[in-house]
């Protein structure tokens, strides 16, 4: 059963394009070593909650925009493998990251349902 890297961060409205591009490389990346597809998403109508909410998740400041992506991968085994030869990539050492890390969530997941 397919398995997904899922993730949320927030990013300055005016590093869009330098997020998008680095995002970019990174699915290169990551389909170089198994993933099956890369999908970014800019927020866009993603409202702040009283209890919990995705601006609220990453702390989002002013001039910052919720960010939602997922890696899709054949299987977990296929991701652990994958995401360790990613993550020491000389490529993805060096590349420059246009958001803050600290406040990234993020988690794997096993596919259930695929409808």
């Amino acid at each position: 059963m397919d398995y997904v890297d899922g993730f949320v961060l927030a990013v300055a409205t005016d590093k869009r394009e330098d997020y998008r591009k680095c995002a970019e490389e990174g699915a290169v990346l990551f389909k170089e070593f198994g993933a099956l597809s890369v999908v970014e998403c800019w927020g866009e109508d993603v409202p702040d909650g009283k209890l919990t909410s995705f601006p609220m998740s990453v702390k989002l400041e002013p001039g910052e925009v919720v960010v939602f992506s997922w890696i899709r991968w054949p299987s977990k085994q296929v991701r652990d493998e994958g995401m360790k030869k990613a993550m020491a990539d000389e490529r993805m050492k060096n590349m420059s990251m246009p958001f803050d890390g600290n406040r990234m969530i993020f988690g794997g997941f096993q596919v259930i349902v695929d409808a």
